[in-house]
C-alpha cells in the first residue's frame, strides 16, 4: 500500500530506532529522565522561548496551552477550521471551559484584521473575557505568510491578548518559505511542535513558553494524563528528528508538488497547488462518493472528510508516487 492519508504513519527509520534504544532514561513524572530533559532544552533554544515541556500528543499539548493561558469563562480567537477549535475534540470548552469564538479562515488560512478587531470583547460583565489569539501554521498545508503573523500578532498584543501558535507542522512551513522556524515563533507567547507528523517520531509534541507558562502547563498535563515514566525513547526519537529530518522535508514538498501536477487535467478534478506536503484535490459532484474506497481497493489510502486529502512524509518516496499518479488518474478521472 501507498499510504498517503497523513504524515503521522510513519515508521521510525533505523537510526531512530538505534537513537531510542542508546537513550539514557529516568522518570519523567519525577523530572530525571535526561533525554526528556535534554529535548526540552534544546527545542525551547531553538525556537526562542525560556522553557518547554514534552507531550504525548499535540492535541494535548494544545489543550495545555489554552487552559495555561485562561481560565474559567474566558475566550480565545481562533480559525473555524483550525485543529484547536475543531479538530481536537471541543477540549478547550469542554476541559477548560473556555470560550471559542472562531473566525472564518480565509483561503490561505489567514484570519481577517478586521474580524479578529471586532471580535475582542469589551470589559463587561455581559462578555466572556477575550485573552487569546490562537493562529495555526501550516494551515491545512498552507504556510501563513510572515507579514501577516506579524500585523495579527502586533494586532493581538495591542489589545492586550497573549498568542498562541499551533505549530504543529511548523517546521514543514520554515521549510517551505526559507524563513527560519524561530523568526516565525518569535511573534507567539506559546507554541505547540508535533514531532509525530512530518518529523516522523512515533509519537510526542512539545510546548514552548515561558518559564511561568510552562509551570501551569505542567499542572495541567498531569491533570489531563500526560504524565510518562520513561519517555525519553521518544524524546531521543525527535532529537534525531530534529537533526536529521528537518531538511529532508524539502523532499516531501516536492513529491507533493509532483502528485499534485500528476493530476492536472482530470474531468470535474481540481487540485489545488500544495505549499507544503498536503495535496487537496475537489471532485465534481457527479464523480462517484466512494473513492477513498476505490483508492484502497488499488493500493493506495487517502481520507476524504470533506475533500480529498493526499500527503507525502518521510516514508512515500518519489517512485511510489510515480507508481501512484496512474491509478489515482484512473480512479479519479
Amino acid at each position: 500500500m501507498i499510504d498517503l492519508r497523513s504524515d503521522t504513519v510513519t515508521q521510525p527509520t533505523a537510526a531512530m530506532w538505534d537513537a531510542m534504544r542508546a537513550a539514557p532514561l529516568g522518570d519523567d513524572v519525577f523530572g530525571d529522565d535526561p533525554t526528556v530533559n535534554a529535548l526540552q532544552v534544546r527545542i525551547a533554544a531553538d525556537l526562542g522561548f525560556e522553557a518547554a515541556l514534552f507531550m504525548p500528543t499535540g492535541t494535548q499539548s494544545n489543550l495545555c496551552a489554552l487552559m495555561s493561558h485562561c481560565q474559567r469563562g474566558d475566550e480565545y480567537i481562533v480559525g473555524q477550521m483550525a485543529h484547536t477549535y475543531r479538530w481536537e475534540g471541543g477540549g478547550a470548552a469542554v476541559m477548560g471551559s473556555i470560550q471559542p469564538q472562531p473566525l472564518p479562515n480565509q483561503g490561505d488560512g489567514t484570519l481577517l484584521l478586521s474580524d479578529i478587531e471586532a471580535a475582542i470583547k469589551p470589559d463587561d460583565a455581559h462578555f466572556a473575557r477575550t485573552r487569546l489569539l490562537a493562529l495555526e501554521n501550516t494551515w491545512g498545508g498552507q504556510v501563513l505568510p510572515l507579514a501577516y503573523v506579524e500585523a495579527a500578532t502586533s494586532l493581538a498584543a495591542k489589545r492586550g491578548l497573549a498568542r498562541h501558535l499551533d505549530g504543529a507542522r511548523l517546521f514543514n512551513a520554515a521549510v517551505a518559505s526559507g524563513v527560519p522556524a524561530r523568526e516565525i515563533t518569535k511573534h507567539f507567547d506559546s507554541v505547540s511542535v508535533c514531532f509525530s507528523k512530518g518529523l516522523g517520531t512515533p509519537a510526542g509534541s512539545a510546548l514552548c513558553g515561558t518559564r511561568e507558562l510552562i509551570a501551569r502547563a505542567h499542572r495541567w498535563r498531569k491533570m489531563a494524563g500526560g504524565g510518562m515514566r520513561q519517555a525519553g525513547v521518544l524524546a531521543a526519537a525527535a532529537l534525531h528528528a530534529l537533526d536529521h529530518h528537518v531538511a529532508r522535508l524539502a523532499e516531501d514538498h516536492a513529491n507533493a508538488r509532483r502528485l499534485a501536477d500528476g493530476l492536472q487535467g482530470l474531468r470535474g478534478v481540481s487540485v489545488t497547488p500544495p505549499q507544503s506536503n498536503i495535496v487537496f484535490v475537489d471532485l465534481a459532484a457527479d464523480k462517484p462518493n466512494d473513492v477513498v474506497a476505490r483508492l484502497r481497493a488499488r493500493g493506495i489510502l487517502a481520507t476524504g472528510l470533506y475533500k480529498l486529502r493526499l500527503v507525502t512524509h518521510l516514508d512515500v518516496s518519489r517512485d511510489d508516487i510515480e507508481r501512484a499518479l496512474p491509478l489515482l488518474r484512473d480512479v479519479l478521472g
